[in-house]
């Protein structure tokens, strides 16, 4: 038997490798799939099925192009309605991988179909269970995610999870292994806890949803304090029950190389285009294509692109030589798929045409504190989230999380005269916030570096909190 966890931190996703006796199961795969074809190929194995946890929302699931690629079959669990030819398998239902198992636990909840598996070792014994989004270390699912026409509450939803897991979870015994769906910074949950596997026994003794006392408490702690769920959630997860265009296909219309002129002539010619730089952040601020919207690879890439941008646009690319292509497959990650091309030769190529550049003026925290005081016109903009400024901000900072920037209501009410000093916490979001500003025409900008990991450290700093919030 061999078990294997394939985890990608800027998604907080966990998919995984099964294999026995040469037959392979893959659980919850990512879109770009030949991660899963080379090994089961490197280890001389078959892929026969693949398992799906639901109908994910936080990302596209490589299941169709998997199986095409395969012949392996596809199995979501009970209630599972597609526009493509799965297996709806039944609670309790068997699969035979070499020898070992895996059974069904349906566990609604997070979504309707949601399900477990449950895995059984050589010898018939319980070895592990893939929760999905049922289960995380930590948490559980968000019971919020109840798609049109299903009419459930969430409180419906969180009921059936607490069910569920009361049913099919709570008799596991503790040192069974729990292998989640996602880790750390997934929007999937509240708050998941730091690492990506656990065991029952753990969860049962420290997972504030697993203690609740009664079925009323579960309900109370799971559905308090939940945040909107990101915008992209519904989309993602109707494109992974209705089917979606194969990544080879989204890849042969995006890897479109074009000249300085090209591009520009493009973006000019339509309205429905955004252009994207996918540079990182330090690099951005120094040089960009006027208009563009920052969004790094070197930070939760897929999660800020679905959360800002809009899926009815099509894309234009600036990126780094040579991440042309690991750009268009980790947008398609999160199904954007009308990528246009991308800038030939990136930045550098659009500089030396002679073509128009912007930028990002760049200040440490201790320039801010010199100009507060001297700066009547001046507009400390926090884009952390809630939470995190209630934690801790500049006693002269506003509130503006970057996940709210895509209601233009949210930044109309700056004046053109007002210098805006822009932070978050480390230096990745204030840049897109900053990008975003400057795309809707406010150009006194200045990026704080480092964030609020530098401002804090300023003995200057006049820091509050918001007790009320963190209460």
């Amino acid at each position: 038997m061999y078990i294997k966890q394939l985890y990608t931190n800027c998604l907080s996703e966990a998919a995984y490798y099964i294999e026995s006796e040469g037959e392979a199961v893959i659980i919850d795969p990512l879109r770009d799939i030949d991660v899963y074809v080379n090994m089961a190929k490197e280890r001389n194995a078959s892929i026969r099925y693949i398992l799906e946890t639901h109908f994910h929302a936080d990302f596209v699931s490589g299941h169709l192009d998997l199986a095409k690629a395969t012949g392996a079959t596809i199995v979501y669990g009970p209630g599972s309605k597609s526009g493509f030819n799965h297996h709806e398998a039944k609670d309790g239902e068997i699969f035979n991988i070499g020898k070992i198992t895996i059974e069904v636990l349906h566990t609604p909840g997070h979504t309707l179909e949601s399900s477990c598996f449950l895995l059984k070792d050589e010898n018939g014994n319980d070895h592990c269970v893939f929760t999905g989004d049922t289960l995380f270390v930590g948490d559980v699912g968000r019971p919020d995610l109840a798609q049109k026409g299903e009419e459930l509450t969430m409180i419906d939803l969180a009921g059936m999870l607490y069910d569920g897991i009361h049913a099919k979870l709570f008799p596991l015994a503790d040192d069974v292994i729990v292998y989640p769906g996602h880790g750390p910074g997934s929007a999937c949950g509240k708050n998941l806890g730091p690492s990506t596997q656990s065991t029952m026994g753990l969860e049962k003794q420290t997972n504030y949803a697993m203690k609740a006392a009664t079925k009323e408490d579960f309900i109370r702690e799971v559905t308090t304090g939940i945040p909107a769920p990101p915008q992209y959630f519904p989309i993602n997860a109707r494109i992974n029950k209705e089917g979606y265009e194969s990544l080879e296909d989204v890849l042969g219309h995006g890897m479109k190389a074009l000249s300085p002129a090209a591009f520009k002539a493009l973006a000019d010619s339509d309205d429905n285009i955004i252009i994207l730089d996918t540079r990182r952040s330090e690099i951005f601020t120094q040089g960009f294509v006027p208009g563009s919207i920052s969004i790094g690879l070197d930070g939760r890439f897929a999660e800020w692109v679905g959360s800002l941008l809009p899926h009815n646009k099509s894309l234009l690319l600036v990126t780094e030589p040579g991440m042309e292509k690991d750009s268009i497959i980790r947008l398609a990650r999160v199904g954007y798929d009308d990528v246009k091309g991308y800038l030939e030769g990136g930045f550098e190529a659009w500089k030396n045409d002679g073509q128009t550049i912007d930028l990002i003026i760049d200040i440490e925290a201790d320039e801010l504190m010199m100009d507060i005081p001297h700066d009547p016109k001046l507009v400390v903009v926090d884009v952390r989230r809630t939470t995190e400024f209630a934690d801790g901000h500049l006693k002269q900072a506003m509130n503006l999380p970057l996940n709210e920037m895509t209601d233009p209501a949210h930044i109309a009410n700056f004046e053109e005269d007002q210098n805006l000093y822009v932070h978050c916490a480390g230096g990745y979001r204030s840049v897109v916030a900053c990008s975003i500003l400057k795309k809707h025409g406010y150009h006194n900008l200045r990026n704080v570096k480092g964030g609020w990991s530098k401002i804090k450290e300023e003995k200057r700093a006049e820091i509050v909190k918001e007790n009320a919030v963190l209460n």
